[in-house]
């Protein structure tokens, strides 16, 4: 599937996935950050894409980052909808103990294209039974 991109910064590189197989592609940082503790920030990646109507994007953290830095996304996965046209931009937390520096073009997410199903929710009085039923948080033990 080919994705229209728009170059926001053109001295940042083209997304691409790293090995074959991938499921997401690196974004980088437009601008040097540093994060303190406890501190979240948007940064912008430079770019904007046209994600095809029927998927969406979907931003994930990188686990390296999260690993070595503490470094997570807010509301992970974010949201790219078929029809949002502006720069992507990440928001980055730093739940570590230390100050974190994010260089620019340093890789801080991956983005990831899936398929969507639209849906229409039909209101009912009762739902149907089910093994599980309403068992949530913690049903299934530690």
């Amino acid at each position: 599937m080919r994705i229209p991109l728009q170059r926001l910064d053109p001295d940042l590189p083209v997304p691409k996935h790293a090995r074959p197989g991938d499921a997401g592609v690196d974004l980088p940082a437009r601008e040097a950050v540093v994060l303190a503790p406890g501190e979240r920030r948007l940064v912008p990646t430079g770019m904007a894409v046209a994600i095809p109507e029927g998927y969406v994007g979907l931003v994930a953290p990188r686990s390296g980052l999260a690993l070595r830095s503490g470094i997570a996304i807010v509301n992970a996965p974010g949201i790219v909808d078929s029809g949002y046209r502006g720069e992507l931009a990440i928001i980055l937390v730093n739940l570590g103990a230390e100050p974190v520096s994010i260089e620019r073009g340093d890789r801080i997410a991956q983005l990831v294209v899936v398929p969507v199903v639209s849906v229409d929710f039909e209101v009912v009085e009762a739902l149907e039974e089910s093994d599980r039923g309403p068992a949530g948080f913690g049903s299934t033990g530690s």
